[in-house]
């Protein structure tokens, strides 16, 4: 039996939120024999250190000064989080699956956003025809995950883009092909849910991929429109193009991508609406346990908005098939107007910034 008190200071939010996961657990446990549902998860955290970071006053306005930040990490290599997923035979090739996922910081104790399930809360079928869900997942252009040399850790494929391949989607109608000679498909809709319009707050996209012998290759394309349906902001309302591929030879991965972002709604007419980004890297498992990391980020914005350069080394180490130990250091060259920085607190417009991290993650 699991008991919950209300102590002084205590969110009954957060209780109402602790409660519903136990009764989840031990709904998943009691039923773990006869509909095959899993608890699963990951605790991710370490420490972290970044130079050169644009200081603030008290208001949030830049002070044009800047300072080095020492700081706990959490999520900077991957999200820590816990689900329930499980699936149902139907019979006749037919199954029914659900997931329910939601992350948090694991130096705070803290969810990423207010949702109860913030990652993924879905509902589907699957077939010889393939599978559709229905609920909330992240969108589609996460996949690019699949073409990034450090797998979208804080310093990836993010960074020269602002987190614009990050996002998440809720109202999702998710279809998936099944897999024909190496090909897959799977279409992406995010409803608006706005009266009036069947455009307005929608997100689209589309993901291909083929895979053959130690080749990948995939292209996708998704758009995210603002409230009244138009693409207004390269880093949050934007169409998105990215092609690249992976090849594997023996211990050695490599990898390649294009991105291209772009704004045409864009109402200042300085602001970019822009951005072309390239990067290129490699895995390398010198035993089992140890992988290097290696990777170059590249990004171009226009309207004299600046370019940058990420450059990034690091390193996995696997103590067991379930705990992780990694060490990763990065620089960001800017130069004009550009001020991305090498995880999310950004240097002054055209400045260099240096950042480490190293932690420890395990799953479960």
């Amino acid at each position: 039996m699991m008991l919950f008190t209300n102590t002084p200071g205590t969110p009954l939010k957060a209780l109402a939120a602790s409660a519903a996961f136990g009764l989840l657990a031990l709904a998943a446990a009691s039923a773990q024999a006869q509909t095959n549902v899993t608890i699963y998860g990951r605790v991710d955290a370490g420490v972290d250190y970044q130079t050169n970071v644009a200081l603030k006053d008290a208001n949030g306005n830049p002070t044009g000064q800047t300072g080095s930040k020492l700081a706990a990490s959490g999520n900077q290599w991957g999200t820590s989080m816990i689900g329930f997923k499980g699936t149902e035979d139907l019979g006749g090739g037919l199954g029914a699956f659900f997931l329910l996922e939601s992350g948090f910081d694991a130096t705070k104790g803290t969810t990423n956003g207010s949702a109860l399930f913030n990652r993924r809360s879905y509902v589907g079928l699957n077939g010889s025809a393939g599978s559709i869900k229905f609920g909330k997942n992240l969108f589609i252009v996460n996949d690019v995950w699949n073409l990034d040399p450090t797998g979208q850790q804080f310093m990836s494929t993010q960074n020269l883009v602002k987190g614009r391949n990050w996002p998440g989607a809720n109202n999702v109608i998710e279809y998936q092909t099944p897999t024909w000679g190496g090909f897959n498909a799977t279409m992406q809709t995010s409803l608006g849910e706005k009266a009036g319009s069947t455009k307005n707050g929608r997100s689209d996209g589309i993901s291909l991929v083929y895979a053959t012998g130690g080749f990948e290759l995939r292209a996708i394309y998704d758009v995210i429109r603002d409230a009244n349906g138009r693409y207004t902001d390269v880093y949050t309302a934007s169409k998105d193009l990215i092609v690249g591929g992976t090849y594997t030879v023996d211990k050695l991965k490599l990898f390649a991508g294009y991105e291209n972002v772009s704004a045409p709604d864009t109402a200042a007419a300085t602001d970019p609406d822009k951005i072309n980004h390239y990067w290129i890297g490699a895995n390398y498992a010198v035993t089992p346990a140890l992988t290097l990391i290696g990777a170059a980020y590249h990004a171009k914005l226009n309207h004299d908005a600046g370019s940058a350069s990420l450059f990034m080394v690091g390193a996995n180490y696997n103590l067991s098939k379930r705990t992780l130990l990694y060490v990763d250091v990065g620089t960001v060259r800017n130069k004009g107007n550009a001020d991305f920085g090498t995880e999310f607190d950004s240097p002054l417009p055209g400045h260099a910034q240096n950042a480490g991290y190293a932690g420890i993650s395990h799953s479960f």
